[in-house]
């Protein structure tokens, strides 16, 4: 947490931020205290403080808290400025019409995968995988395909941070079968979720690299085994690596800001 960090008080408020949001609906007081993370008091006055600047709402009549409007405004900035989903749109556009495949576009947070944009399958399934929505690093294709261009101390960190639990029985569930993996992939140029994360979903992804090496993001075709086997998804590797290096080039000269 950010008391153990040292990130002082505006560390703990966004924690309190975050514990809100992870429970995706409206919470209680007595919810937030539960979890053992603050002081009863500090709690308030942080929930206090957060409510003020509109970062969180309370309803009186129900007595629970919600994200803010503010959040919103604040969502909206960061999509334009940091997010590669504006830059990306009209190649994810592209490809989706040109395929007719599921289109996932990632970027690494905090070590776990966040979905920026997504494009359904002209017969669309139903899937974890949501834009704004954060998954696992470790057993998606995106996340592999991310973390196995990171620089060795970002990895490092990355690493610490994967629960490593078993969603499937193809799940790598360890850090030395992740690192293998990630060798391959730098190898290769791509990663495979070969259901992984859930039963019957497979992808193929490719990273999205600066001129430097570094991965600003990730892409994915995503299908299903009843429609696709990975050797036909593995037929699409070279035109879902152009579309990255393009995503790319675009986000290179719009100056992508540093992670």
């Amino acid at each position: 947490m950010s008391e153990e960090k040292g990130d002082g008080t505006v560390g703990k408020a966004l924690d309190v931020l975050d514990m809100v949001a992870r429970h995706g609906r409206p919470v209680r007081f007595t919810e937030l205290l539960g979890q053992g993370a603050y002081p009863k008091a500090t709690l308030y006055r942080f929930l206090q403080t957060l409510t003020n600047q509109g970062m969180l709402a309370y309803d009186p009549q129900t007595q629970v808290y919600s994200l803010g409007v503010r959040l919103v405004r604040l969502a909206h900035a960061a999509w334009a400025q940091s997010s590669l989903a504006p830059i990306a749109r009209p190649w994810l556009d592209k490809l989706s019409e040109e395929l007719g495949e599921t289109l996932h576009l990632a970027q690494l947070d905090q070590g776990q995968v966040l979905y920026v944009d997504k494009r359904n399958a002209a017969r669309p399934v139903e899937m974890f995988s949501q834009a704004g929505k954060v998954g696992p690093a470790y057993c998606t294709g995106v996340g592999k395909a991310m973390l196995a261009f990171l620089p060795e101390d970002k990895l490092e960190q990355a690493l610490t941070r994967q629960s490593f639990h078993a969603f499937t029985p193809g799940t790598l569930a360890s850090r030395e079968t992740l690192v293998e993996e990630l060798k391959a992939i730098r190898i290769r140029g791509y990663a495979f979720d070969r259901e992984e994360h859930e039963p019957g979903i497979i992808c193929i992804a490719a990273p999205i690299l600066s001129a430097s090496g570094r991965a600003i993001g990730a892409m994915s075709i995503t299908s299903t085994t009843q429609r696709n086997s990975l050797e036909d998804l593995e037929a699409f590797a070279p035109r879902l690596k152009d579309v990255a290096a393009a995503i790319a080039a675009d986000a290179q000269a719009w100056r992508f800001p540093e992670q």
